[in-house]
Formats: C-alpha cells, structure tokens, sequence
C-alpha cells in the first residue's frame, strides 16, 4: 500500500513536467518561466519532507498518508482552471509539491513494521514508488492527447481511490513510541545527529544524481550526440527504470552485507564510469554502457543509505531524519544541470561535468568505507 500510494502521489508530483512544453506555447513562456514551473512543484515537495517526517513521528502513517493524498487531490484539479494564467499555474505548482512529501511518510511506517534483518529490502521495494515520477512522463502526455484535462482527472480519481484504500489498510505498528516534544523540538533533535547530516550528503550523492540526470540526461543527448526528442527520451526513461530496479536490490544487499561497504562499492561504480564518460566515448555501445552501470550505482546507494538510516536511526526519530535526508537527496538533484549547463556554456563540454560527478562520487565512497562502517547502531 505505501509503494503504490509513494506512486501514484509521485505522479501527481510530476504532473506538470511531461506537459510543460504546451504550457510554455500556450502561455507564451520563456525557457527561464517554463524551467521554474517545473522547478517550484520538486523544490517544495523536497523541502515539504521536513514536517512531514516529523509529523509521522507523532501522528502515524495510518493518519497522514490518506490525509496527504486526499489534501493532493486539490491542486491537482485546480491545474484545470489554473492552466490559462502562468501566475495561477505557480501557485498550483507549489502545492502540487505536498504529492511529493509521502517518501518522508511511508519510510518511518515501512521502517516500523520490518525486523532489522529485512528493513533494507522493504525499503528499497517502498523506494520503487519513486518510478511514478516515469510513470507520469509517459502516461500524462498520452492521455493528454485524448483530451487536454483528462490527465488531472484520471490522477485526482486515483488518488482519491487510494485514499480510501489507505484509510481502510494502512495501520501504524501497535505499541510505535510516540514523541511528545513539539515538531520544532523533534526536527532540532534530528538535526543536531551528526549522521542526519551524513547520510542526507551521501542521499544527495545518489537520489540527486538520480533526479539530476533524469533533469538534465535528455537534453545532454540530445545536444552531444545529436539524438532526436523522442530518442534521447526513450533513453532517459531506460536509466530511469534501471534505478528504479536497482533500488530493492541496493536494499537487499544492505541486508546481508554491511549497508555501508554496498554504498561504498556502489559509489565506486559511479566514480568509475562517469570518468569513463567524461572521454566522450561513443553512445553505442560504450556510453549506453557507462549511463546504465551508473544508473545501478546511483539505484543500488539510493536503497543502501536508506538501509542505514534504519540502522543508525532511534525508531522515534526515523520520520524526522527521512525527511531532512528526503529533502536534501531531491535538492541535491538540481545543482548538477545547472553545474553542467554552464560548464557547456562556457567550454563547449561536458567532461568536466562528469569529473566533478566521479570526484563527488569517490569521496562519497570513501567517506561510507571509512565511516558509516564503524557508526553503531542505535537501537536492536
């Protein structure tokens, strides 16, 4: 239940960027307008994963995961009306961005009802919902074709099917502890653990690169290797759908080996080919080869933090952590294609860009390897 509700609210989440090209004709955008319509939704949806952790903590799942989905059925029909005004369509968008604060709901609840033994696989299969994000780039323009509101009406339908299903289903572990401190209180507590601050750097490293390359992979085909839309889009939704099978294997290997040396090999296999890339090697078959391999890497450490987050983690504070270490994985997917467009911009390349990925990428590796090997766990 917490997988298809993660995806169907990630759907809605994305709603606007499979059809922002219309919205730029039909309102008249420019490249900068169209770029902050699909920023607004993400960049609130990331940070929106703060509270909502924190507010798992103290009211459950069962409360805030059919609230939050039934809350998302509004700006996701208010898109209809709003469509004809760029200024309405911002403000849809930002709270468009409340479908994408569920990760930080359904992780403390899958977390909660799994032995440690098996919490890094669960997490890693909960973590597949984040493919409603290519689930929406495929089906939203295709039923848009049938009739330019229908895409709102079909999500606002499932999302309200689901709510009711959730409120039915979904049930909070008995005997959870409960915090009774205030959410401000709650969300310094999590801050102040200095592996909040580690695991949301090495989440950056993977989820970012995750949403970086799903951000910014289409254009980079299209304009270094001369792909046309359609070609360089089909690719991006394969290195979508590889992190996405990749994620409940990075959390079923935390299970049996150390969640931190897997991140750390994981990270290797980033590094390691993203220099490989950064040669310019020709798209087939050595770049398809390069972007897959990387696509499980970045998979594989997006299950394997998670698995640590369970293990280094109280059980009172798991929400409030998934949602700082939530928020800074989808912030730290919109650095790189600014990073990269400007390097392009200014050298005519994109080597130094996939440097700076396989330098960030090592130290990640080095960093896991070296120290969230030896953090012990914080509760049995």
């Amino acid at each position: 239940m917490a997988t298809i509700g993660f995806g169907l609210t990630f759907w809605a989440w994305n709603l606007i960027s499979p059809l922002s090209g219309d919205f730029k004709e039909s309102l008249g955008l420019s490249s900068f307008q169209q770029s902050l319509l699909v920023a607004i939704p993400v960049l609130v949806g990331s940070l929106g994963r703060i509270p909502a952790g924190a507010l798992t903590d103290r009211y459950g799942a069962k409360l805030m995961f059919p609230l939050v989905t039934a809350l998302t059925i509004i700006p996701v029909l208010l898109v209809i009306p709003a469509r004809g005004s760029y200024g309405a369509m911002l403000v849809v968008g930002f709270l468009l961005g409340l479908g994408g604060t569920t990760f930080a709901i359904g992780v403390p609840l899958v977390n909660s009802w799994f032995p440690p033994a098996h919490r890094g696989f669960a997490l890693g299969v909960f973590g597949m919902g984040m493919g409603g994000v290519a689930l929406s780039g495929f089906f939203t323009p295709r039923i848009a074709k049938q009739g330019e509101n229908l895409p709102f009406i079909v999500v606002a339908i499932a999302l309200a099917v689901f709510a009711v299903l959730a409120a039915l289903l979904i049930t909070d572990r008995p005997g959870r502890p409960i915090p009774s401190t205030s959410l401000g209180t709650r969300l310094g507590q999590a801050g102040r653990l200095r592996v909040t601050w580690e695991l949301s750097a090495l989440y950056a490293i993977g989820f970012g690169g995750i949403v970086a390359f799903g951000v910014y992979l289409p254009t980079y085909l299209k304009t270094w290797y001369g792909l046309s839309a359609t070609e360089s889009g089909t690719k991006a939704a394969g290195f979508a759908l590889v992190t996405v099978i990749f994620r409940p294997i990075g959390g079923w290997l935390s299970d049996h080996i150390h969640p931190a040396i897997v991140t750390c090999v994981a990270l290797g296999v980033v590094a390691l080919f993203a220099i490989v890339q950064s040669f310019d090697p020709a798209l087939a078959p050595v770049g398809t080869l390069c972007f897959l391999l990387m696509a499980a890497g970045l998979g594989t450490t997006s299950g394997s933090v998670f698995a640590l987050v369970s293990r280094v983690t109280p059980q009172p504070q798991v929400g409030s952590v998934t949602g700082i270490v939530g928020a800074m994985g989808g912030l730290g997917g919109f650095v790189p294609p600014l990073v990269m467009g400007a390097i392009y911009s200014a050298k005519d390349s994109y080597s130094i860009g996939f440097m700076l990925l396989s330098d960030l990428a090592l130290a990640g590796c080095v960093y896991a390897y070296g120290r969230m090997r030896n953090v012990q766990a914080t509760q049995p």
